[in-house]
């Protein structure tokens, strides 16, 4: 197991770190809306399907239920 210099392991975090291309803000608001709007969308399809599915399941057992 090598023994890693620490000052050599910093500069190639530095350089690393570097590379990184940074989003404005403009892009984090956006994509942080979306985000949001996709969330609802999503929440909202899966309590129409949960409602759905129990209206047809409390049809389904009145049916054959007393």
């Amino acid at each position: 197991m090598a023994i890693a210099n620490p000052v050599k392991f910093v500069q190639e975090v530095r350089a690393e770190v570097a590379k990184v291309v940074w989003p404005s803000r403009r892009e984090v608001v956006l994509t942080t809306i979306m985000v949001f709007i996709m969330a609802t969308l999503v929440a909202v399809f899966f309590s129409l399907v949960d409602m759905f599915i129990r209206f047809g399941l409390q049809g389904v057992l009145s049916y054959f239920g007393s």
